[in-house]
């Protein structure tokens, strides 16, 4: 009787912990690709190298595509985990560089010399927003574009029009640099986007930001995180051409700090659980392919 007993209590917990461990196995977050990471100055008040490397292992981060503010701080997560971080050159090294890096003559030489160095995997993220900069026939932006071609490597653009004209000027006037659109084009419409992507097969878009915090103009997800249907239907049609990304930046509606300190690294985790709930709503390979596959292959 006890043998018994003992036989069918050895059974039932044998069954309860294969139960487990497939639970377990189904659980656990698939490997995620962020290729929009900002590692800035005001962020390494609050958070350390070896705390931004957790944080990315936490969330199942296998690849963190990180741009640096200044730009050799990029280096510093790279070298922290060599095996994950990709960096690229950020451009920006002063408060407000952003909205005047075109006029820097010295601009050309410096990114050369980084591109050279073998440090570097590309180059951005670049800001072209009407108002501030909105000629990209500029010798300088010109010539940056025409240097990430020479080197082979992806552009990370952010282009912010009511219109998708000026990227699909840019990108057609530049047909062998690979542009990496930031945003997808931030707050364009799904047409918009379109339009882009079918006169440019020379750009991929990421939708960092496209999130319930940021872009609230035009979301690509209702309020239970499902994706809109024109947004479905562009995202099935083009999954070879999209990626995601975090863009860990907080408090949101913050316009670039440099005196206050970012905790946009605490809250990645946000962004990321974002992007995996719509993800998870696609079919497995088209999913796959937005989150992992297509930053491999863009990248390595």
């Amino acid at each position: 009787m006890k043998s018994r007993l003992f036989q069918k209590l050895t059974q039932g917990l044998l069954s309860a912990t294969l139960v487990l461990a497939a639970y377990g196995s189904v659980a656990e977050p698939l490997p995620f690709a962020d290729i929009h990471i900002h590692w800035k100055w005001n962020q390494k008040e609050l958070t350390t190298p070896a705390q931004a490397i957790d944080i990315l292992q936490e969330n199942n981060i296998g690849l963190a595509v990180v741009t640096g503010t200044p730009p050799e701080l990029a280096l510093e997560l790279r070298d922290a985990a060599p095996d994950i971080v990709i960096p690229i050159y950020g451009i920006y090294r002063i408060p407000g560089e952003w909205s005047m890096w075109h006029r820097d003559e010295t601009l050309i030489e410096r990114v050369r010399s980084a591109l050279e160095s073998g440090d570097y995997r590309g180059i951005g993220e670049v800001h072209l927003i009407g108002g501030f900069i909105s000629d990209w026939k500029n010798p300088i932006i010109r010539d940056l574009f025409e240097l990430a071609a020479e080197f082979d490597v992806p552009v990370l653009i952010h282009t912010e029009f009511s219109r998708a004209n000026y990227t699909l000027g840019l990108c057609q006037a530049h047909p062998k640099t690979r542009f990496l659109w930031a945003h997808a084009g931030s707050m364009l419409k799904p047409s918009e986007v379109e339009r882009v992507l079918e006169g440019c097969p020379n750009v991929a878009a990421e939708l960092s930001a496209r999130d319930p915090w940021r872009h609230r103009g035009n979301l690509i997800s209702d309020s239970e995180g499902r994706l809109l249907p024109e947004w479905r239907e562009l995202l099935l049609k083009y999954s070879d051409r999209f990626m995601v990304g975090s863009d860990p930046v907080w408090p949101v509606e913050q316009l670039n700090p440099w005196d206050e300190p970012d905790s946009g690294w605490q809250e990645l985790h946000r962004f990321v659980d974002f992007h995996r709930s719509w993800l998870a709503t696609l079919p497995e390979d088209k999913a796959a392919a937005i989150r992992w596959d297509n930053a491999i292959r863009f990248f390595r």
